[in-house]
């Protein structure tokens, strides 16, 4: 690609283009943060070491409640007691850290109420600017119009030692007709109370308003699809980015476009999409991150191909997957959005385990079994995925969130911790700001599993593995490594043990700084090389209805009885009119579009439909690729595939 200055390119996006992959490695937003300590009334049971802990007694707990008794993770009884009449909280006094539940017992011993409380360590410095542990909380949505519960929300996981937190806005919510935005919202409140704790917040929407959606071309998506006209997409994400200046520091302009549940897209269409919103982004607050529009999963070679063939590179400075495998399976997972990813950092802004829950009505309560599951897959998960290139991980979700029978948060319903929430906060103290080393392998177990991070465990910068088995087995360090401390999966020091048998909990093993280069090391997993470029402000775009889609090919169909018209769009998003030239540059055998070669003028904020039509005989499959050449003002691509019917 050859050089070029976009006309509307930002102050920032230029700046990565000069400085190459480390720039973009480090792009890193700073908020101001300090120290988290709870709050006076202590949110969910809450505790710090040191504090004296209580804990509040449920809501209608039953009359006959006359005793309580509350146990560690271990079902251990740690504290037991009669109630007191005015049955208003329980307490437990200094507890260690760890996670407790307290029961509520009536005469004859039977359990009729129970919640559960928490203690961390107390952090010994402000979460680090670049920690990869963060954390989707939805709390506009978890907490809607409710500032009470969203302050709750952004106090337990600024606790937790989260960095970034993802959360949900509607764009239908919030822009209400074409020039009509709502105010004090609860994007609002909640993108406020969020930055007050220090949280970067990342900002997601996944709908259209119903006045911007085509009926006709999307008959069975409705709200699901994309707007058809990205010109509407711009004003919205310009607008959003200038008001939420200096609280929602980076976007992700759709949630899993490539599925159903979303819209059901093409990778062409998710290009063209991008490429509008970074524009509007980057136009509304040239500092706000913009991270590509999210897979449901991590994208397959079609989509890496997508990418790539439209040359989407340049307009995003994250690459953004999820994921619900299984952490043994991240790394081949991931392989297609390495290489998607350009060179931009890849965060995973969904990362949970499916479990089943065991009740129903609001709490959708998980087992005691599973909830220690839940707890000790947490450490797997992020070592996993930061060894397979992630940069950023988010853990799905912090609040009480059932879906098909599968509970996933942290956080029951009256916001009271479940043990995954403490195993939360044991990561987010003792990785904090964690960058991976590597991974050690067991040639003569492949069942133990050893990753290698530098990292602040309580402020000093130390080696930290993360060690755990599939079953229990016996294991040791070479005895030249000095082990300076090792906790467990929920944070609680075990000191200088000898480690001889280790189990799916996972160890937090300290080293000093540097020592863990004593071990060979597999080096971990790093995306593709940085691709530099600028982005135009001319975008193109493919328009065909929905029923044409076919997702298994990323493709469209269409009728070639005859000659098809192809519905093809040039956008200029610049404040000056733009000339040029689109050209047809590749088409696969038994493919033919015309004209070849079009001349076209756009009017700054306009778009233009192009006279392509396309006809077939015997066609192969591939990428069509239609390229611009719009002088200063770049050279717009646009790259699709298309089946005949």
């Amino acid at each position: 690609m050859r050089r070029r200055t976009s006309l509307i390119v930002s102050v920032a996006a230029a700046y990565l283009i000069l400085l190459g992959p480390s720039a973009a490695a480090t792009l890193t937003q700073r908020i101001a943060r300090q120290i988290p300590v709870p709050a006076a009334d202590h949110p969910g049971n809450v505790f710090v070491a040191g504090e004296e802990v209580s804990a509040k007694v449920v809501a209608n707990l039953s009359s006959k409640a006359v005793r309580w008794r509350a146990m560690n993770d271990r079902r251990s009884i740690v504290g037991q007691g009669a109630l007191e009449k005015d049955k208003r909280s329980v307490k437990l006094g200094d507890l260690g850290i760890g996670w407790y539940r307290i029961e509520f017992l009536d005469e004859g011993d039977t359990v009729v109420g129970w919640t559960t409380a928490a203690v961390l360590a107390r952090l010994a410095e402000p979460t680090p600017q670049d920690s990869p542990i963060c954390v989707d909380s939805a709390t506009a949505w978890f907490a809607n119009g409710d500032a009470t519960r969203q302050e709750r929300f952004a106090q337990l996981a600024a606790l937790a030692g989260v960095n970034w937190i993802r959360d949900r806005l509607s764009w239908g919510g919030i822009h209400r007709g074409p020039i009509d935005f709502a105010e004090n919202t609860t994007y609002d409140s909640a993108a406020l109370l969020q930055a007050k704790y220090g949280l970067k917040l990342l900002q997601v929407f996944h709908d259209s308003p119903g006045w911007a959606v085509d009926k006709q071309l999307d008959d069975k998506g409705g709200a699901k699809r994309f707007t058809r006209d990205l010109r509407l997409l711009y004003k919205f994400c310009k607008t959003m980015a200038k008001r939420y200046e200096g609280r929602v520091l980076a976007w992700e302009p759709w949630n899993e476009a490539n599925i159903d549940v979303f819209g059901g897209h093409t990778i062409d269409e998710m290009c063209s999409h991008q490429k509008a919103a970074y524009l509007a982004f980057k136009a509304g607050n040239p500092k706000v991150t913009v991270c590509w529009n999210v897979y449901a999963g991590a994208g397959t070679d079609l989509h890496t191909q997508g990418v790539i063939e439209n040359e989407s590179w340049p307009y995003f400075e994250t690459y953004n997957i999820h994921s619900y495998r299984k952490p043994k399976d991240y790394a081949q997972q991931f392989a297609p959005a390495r290489e998607a990813a350009c060179g931009r950092p890849i965060w995973i802004t969904e990362c949970g385990v499916p479990l089943p829950w065991t009740t129903g009505g609001l709490e959708h309560e998980l087992s005691q079994a599973d909830e220690l599951e839940q707890a000790r897959f947490l450490a797997r998960s992020y070592a996993s995925s930061l060894f397979a290139g992630v940069n950023r991980h988010f853990f799905f979700i912090l609040g009480n969130y059932g879906e098909r029978k599968i509970q996933f948060g942290l956080l029951r319903n009256d916001q009271t911790p479940r043990p995954g929430y403490v195993a939360l906060a044991a990561i987010g103290r003792l990785l904090a700001g964690a960058k991976c080393r590597g991974r050690l392998l067991s040639d003569d177990n492949p069942s133990v599993h050893i990753y290698a991070f530098r990292s602040r465990p309580d402020g000093k910068r130390r080696d930290v593995l993360i060690v755990w088995a599939d079953k229990p087995t016996k294991w040791s360090l070479p005895q030249d490594v000095s082990v300076e401390a090792v906790y467990d999966y929920l944070g609680r020091p075990l000191g200088k043990v000898t480690l001889e048998t280790i189990d799916s909990a996972p160890l937090f093993v300290l080293l000093p700084r540097s020592k863990a280069r004593k071990l060979p090391l597999e080096v971990c997993l790093q995306a593709s090389a940085f691709r530099a470029g600028s982005p135009s402000p001319v975008v193109l775009q493919l328009q065909m209805p929905q029923s044409a889609t076919n997702l298994n090919n990323q493709a469209h169909a269409v009728e070639l009885k005859d000659e098809a018209a192809l519905d093809v769009f040039a956008y200029n998003f610049s404040d000056k009119a733009v000339t040029g030239t689109i050209s047809v540059e590749r088409a696969p055998d038994g493919w033919r579009l015309t004209p070849g070669r079009i001349k076209v003028e756009i009017e700054p904020m306009g778009r233009k439909r192009l006279p392509i039509r396309v006809s077939a005989e015997k066609p192969a499959e591939g990428w069509i690729k239609l390229q611009g050449d719009f002088s200063d003002a770049g050279r717009p691509v646009l790259a699709f595939r298309l089946v005949a019917k």
